[in-house]
């Protein structure tokens, strides 16, 4: 029989009330498996009808606003690479460029100016991996993580691979002519970024990714066509991968709280109370 001053609902397993629907262990008929949300089963449900969404893969104004604008200028500019005057598309590329010579007398502008333009234009895979690689990344930490991780490995591999060639200058290594190299273009920024979205991805797409792309950026090394842009490639995607541990931290600080645990079964929360049963 109930005890007396205790709602029946939270009857002990065995009374009468026990398997009453909407009484024991759930509220309206649920079960104690069934979350704020519904069954595990349901839930799976809902996310298949979700189905696959690929513009997701493609950066939006709402949602991806770091990647959908930096990805119109880049269109704007590859059109004036294009379309502009032969002459006047040199001069600005060479101004933009980030040699020593530049580096050295203002480095802020060059920095900036070099990754606003893409080399070899639309058409280079660097483009599709900046729309792709941002678009991803972007989602998952933010606009100005995305940003700041793919300026630090612009910045940093950018130095390594300058910062040597003036020192061999100064060495009688090089000729002087090597201090203004031009150099400018987002590859830098796009190899930083994939590093870091392969420490979000799980192990079975991690490890392709990471063996893919490094093994691309090996291959163009062991080519010998341009050595020391090759190697900023590869410097830049170090750096991404440095970048795990923040990158980790900032897509669990943006992850929903997770659903609340089911009730307590009534005994042990009547127990709780009165420190019996």
């Amino acid at each position: 029989m109930p005890v007396d001053g205790v709602p029946r609902r939270w009857c002990p397993r065995g009374t009468p009330d026990a398997g009453v629907p909407g009484t024991l262990h759930g509220h309206a008929g649920e079960t104690p498996a069934a979350g704020p949300r519904g069954t595990a089963a349901a839930d799976a449900r809902r996310f298949a009808a979700r189905g696959v969404r690929p513009w997701r893969l493609l950066p939006t104004p709402a949602g991806t606003p770091f990647t959908f604008w930096y990805t119109v200028l880049l269109c704007v500019t590859a059109l004036i690479a294009e379309r502009a005057d032969p002459a006047l598309v040199h001069a600005l590329l060479q101004g933009s460029s980030t040699d020593v010579a530049h580096l050295v007398r203002t480095p802020e502008r060059v920095l900036v100016g070099s990754a606003l333009w893409v080399a070899g234009g639309v058409a280079s895979p660097f483009t599709a991996g900046f729309v792709l690689v941002l678009t991803a990344l972007e989602r998952r930490v933010g606009g100005l993580r995305t940003a700041g991780v793919f300026l630090l490995g612009h910045v940093l591999a950018t130095l390594a691979t300058e910062v040597p060639v003036g020192l061999a200058v100064l060495a009688g290594d090089l000729p002087g002519s090597s201090l203004h190299r031009l150099d400018y273009g987002v590859s830098f920024g796009v190899a930083a970024a994939c590093g870091a979205l392969a420490g979000l991805l799980p192990l079975w797409l991690r490890v392709p990714l990471l063996t893919a792309f490094g093994g691309m950026l090996v291959q163009d090394l062991l080519a010998f066509t341009d050595p020391m842009t090759e190697w900023g490639h590869l410097i830049a995607l170090l750096v991404g991968i440095a970048t795990w541990p923040p990158v980790r931290r900032w897509h669990a600080a943006r992850q929903p709280p997770p659903l609340a645990r089911p009730l307590l079964r009534p005994e042990r929360r009547a127990a709780g109370r009165t420190g019996r049963w």
